[in-house]
């Protein structure tokens, strides 16, 4: 048994745990700016878990034309701590200044990644139980309506099949392919 025995499992504890509470930040953040209903037991969900930390952040960070930026910062210190940790674990201690800069691009990614998930699993459920209601279906749609509302005016359904989502989820492929590379260069990260 080498010295990484250990050493995996707690860098993907690291990343599970901060990763799902970045990506619940992102979601209050995404859920917010789309105006979702925030009495929907997911976004109630949410909002507990996120409180505790945004509210003393509100104090310093304010918002600025509708946009959370408590909740911003939030997800930007969540997901620079990860990386921080698991620098730190894997004996890179010099090099933690760098993850506040790194951590740019990879919240960009995730960002990208909340959007193509929804749209698939939006897909999916269509697919499988179509016209059905569940608060977290209708939370997606929330979120997803944004880049769905334009790609579904310019692309008429064919033969009652909305292509659609598969032209939006190509557009996101491509923007994380054209702009996270060049991002991650200038931050000079690693990840």
């Amino acid at each position: 048994m080498g010295s990484d025995y250990l050493l995996k499992p707690l860098i993907f504890l690291v990343q599970v745990i901060f990763g799902l509470y970045a990506i619940i930040v992102l979601a209050r953040l995404l859920l917010q700016w789309v105006r979702a209903d925030f009495y929907n037991p997911v976004s109630q969900f949410v909002v507990k878990l996120t409180t505790p930390l945004l509210h003393p952040l509100r104090q310093v960070v304010p918002s600025v034309k509708g946009i959370d930026l408590a909740s911003l910062v939030l997800a930007w210190l969540v997901k620079s701590i990860e990386l921080v940790l698991i620098l730190i674990l894997l004996g890179h201690a010099h090099l933690t200044p760098g993850a506040f800069l790194w951590s740019i691009p990879e919240l960009i990614s995730l960002t990208i990644h909340i959007f193509l998930f929804s749209i698939l699993i939006l897909v999916i459920v269509s697919w499988v139980n179509p016209g059905s209601y569940n608060p977290a279906v209708s939370l997606l749609h929330a979120i997803t309506e944004p880049l769905m509302r334009p790609a579904r005016q310019k692309i008429p359904p064919i033969s009652g099949i909305d292509l659609s989502p598969m032209a939006v989820i190509v557009a996101l492929y491509l923007l994380e392919m054209l702009l996270l590379p060049p991002l991650r260069w200038l931050t000079g990260s690693p990840f």
